[in-house]
């Protein structure tokens, strides 16, 4: 079976794919300081919980955080004896290169998403991803990453709206009411929503002014459903985009090991 693992800024999380359905999924807190040991502990740990038997033969990892990718590696190598494939190393093929400018580096979580948004809605594709940053991943008509756009996440601009202003309490984020708040808690909350509403549509609005085709736009991130309720603008929210990408790369690169 397949370890699939997406290690983001805040949350890393691991699947596991039998070759036709993921049959369990589990999330840990990002730390670049926990090692391979204790990842296994926790990992075998709600495996048993769960009653999930599995036998990982191969394992994929997809990192925006470099320095946890040595012991994720570990890991893989020690506890389930596999060498797993890295997104963005050279020993990981992808079905179609990414065209941006030379010697740039593409953010692995970018490059599968421009995947497997592919493969389930074709090209000419802008993926909207809501995680620590807001990203937007446009796809040529033949799937290539040919560029994008990156934003302050949304909880992110939450917390530097607190700190930076003493008299502004924290909050969580949802779609208020009305959009006029009549306390500081909606106002704050109309906002960041309508805000990041707003930044979301212009953001789109303007890539379609760049390209010749029209483009369709898909969501994915904890808040993409959220964010979905104030807008007409996705076609498509997709929860496991992610991860589907990590299984078409595996995929991908076992067919293609000699060419």
């Amino acid at each position: 079976m397949l370890l699939a693992i997406d290690c983001g800024n805040t949350n890393t999380v691991f699947s596991i794919w039998d070759g036709a359905r993921f049959i369990a999924t589990w999330r840990i807190a990002s730390d670049h300081k926990r090692t391979a040991d204790e990842y296994f502990v926790w990992l075998s740990s709600l495996m048993m919980l769960t009653k999930t038997e599995a036998t990982i033969s191969h394992a994929i990892i997809s990192s925006t955080v470099p320095r946890v990718v040595f012991n994720l590696r570990v890991l893989c190598d020690r506890y389930f004896n596999c060498r797993p494939l890295v997104v963005g190393r050279p020993d990981c093929k992808l079905p179609v290169a990414p065209r941006v400018d030379q010697g740039t580096t593409v953010g692995p979580d970018r490059l599968v998403n421009t995947v497997a948004g592919f493969d389930r809605h074709g090209g000419d594709l802008i993926v909207v991803d809501f995680g620590t940053a807001t990203t937007f991943d446009v796809v040529d008509s033949d799937g290539a990453y040919v560029g994008g756009v990156i934003a302050p996440g949304v909880n992110l601009s939450l917390e530097a709206l607190h700190m930076a202003a003493a008299a502004l309490p924290h909050v969580d984020i949802t779609k208020p009411a009305r959009a006029i708040g009549t306390n500081t808690v909606a106002c704050m909350q109309s906002g960041v929503y309508w805000g990041y509403i707003g930044l979301i549509e212009g953001i789109v609005r303007e890539v379609r002014r760049e390209r010749v085709s029209p483009m369709k736009v898909i969501a994915t991130g904890g808040l993409a459903s959220l964010f979905a309720q104030g807008t007409d603008l996705f076609h498509s929210i997709e929860d496991d985009l992610t991860m589907h990408g990590l299984v078409l790369i595996h995929d991908y690169n076992k067919e293609n090991a000699n060419a």
